[in-house]
């Protein structure tokens, strides 16, 4: 499975961004996608996941300001982003995981830079 994640940028506080991750490859294979961020100096952490079912998991910190979205049709997971706050800036990766969670996948990483 590849992944190809884009729709960084810089942008103001209060603004929006919408991400995009296009899959390619063993598609068949995914269960989970999912958004992960990593912020100069901290882990990566979870910022939201959807199931193949459509169930979503969100971190508390985003909860109410992002939405992720998954088009089957298309391969792809969004992560509409707003009310930007600049503790939102981080690398927003995207990730898929197979069934039981036995293969992870990652995409290249697309930089969110939120400017006070």
């Amino acid at each position: 499975v590849q992944l190809q994640a884009s729709g960084g940028g810089l942008v103001q506080a209060g603004g929006s961004l919408r991400l995009s991750c296009a899959a390619s490859g063993s598609i068949f294979s995914i269960d989970v996608m999912g958004w992960y961020r990593q912020a100069p100096g901290k882990q990566r952490e979870l910022v939201a996941s959807v199931t193949r079912s459509g169930s979503t998991n969100y971190a508390d910190s985003v909860k109410g300001r992002f939405t992720i979205s998954r088009d089957s049709a298309k391969n792809a997971v969004y992560l509409q982003t707003n009310s930007l706050k600049p503790e939102d800036t981080a690398v927003y990766y995207c990730n898929a995981k197979t069934a039981g969670f036995v293969l992870d996948y990652w995409g290249q990483g697309t930089l969110v830079t939120v400017s006070s």
